[in-house]
């Protein structure tokens, strides 16, 4: 029988581990196919899209979940540590993991990760025509902070306190 038959609850979800070189095609394609279905809403490509993927794992800014412990990569987070906040510059899923936990894990991992850095904040944003982002974030503990237009980008702009 195959992951796909046993389903995730018998196999166990895999971890949330750094990004390695060998990831950068499944970064790309992960948050390509969670951001295309944007383009045409928003009006332009959404700035994940347009990140370097290489530069980002590189630097160690991206951390990735799989189907199952050695599957597809079908989860990831960008991020970067600054002095006050933990920013959480893209979160992706593969929509065909979509309704699975994947973004709930993602989530739960970036409050850890801020934690672990000794961090008090974690910030993000997104665009104002995702409304079903601004749906999700308040659910997980996340205040809007203010709305913004960055050049063509409508932005809504939110933060996390962590106990």
């Amino acid at each position: 029988m195959s992951d796909r038959e046993t389903g995730p609850a018998e196999t166990g979800p895999a971890e949330i581990r750094p990004a390695t070189e060998a990831d950068v095609p499944a970064v790309a394609a992960v948050t390509d196919a969670a951001y295309r279905p944007y383009i045409e809403r928003i009006g332009v490509v959404p700035k994940p899209m347009e990140a370097d993927h290489a530069a980002d794992v590189a630097a160690g800014k991206v951390f990735v979940t799989e189907e199952a412990p050695g599957g597809p990569v079908v989860g990831l987070v960008v991020l970067e540590a600054f002095e006050d906040h933990l920013f959480l510059d893209s979160i992706a899923v593969h929509p065909d993991a979509h309704g699975t936990g994947v973004g709930r894990r993602l989530l739960r991992f970036v409050d850890a990760r801020a934690r672990a850095l000794g961090l008090p904040e974690i910030r993000l944003y997104t665009n104002a025509l995702m409304w079903e982002n601004q749906q999700i974030y308040p659910k997980y503990g996340y205040e809007v902070v203010e709305r913004r237009v960055d050049g063509p980008y409508d932005r809504v702009h939110y933060r996390k306190r962590l106990p």
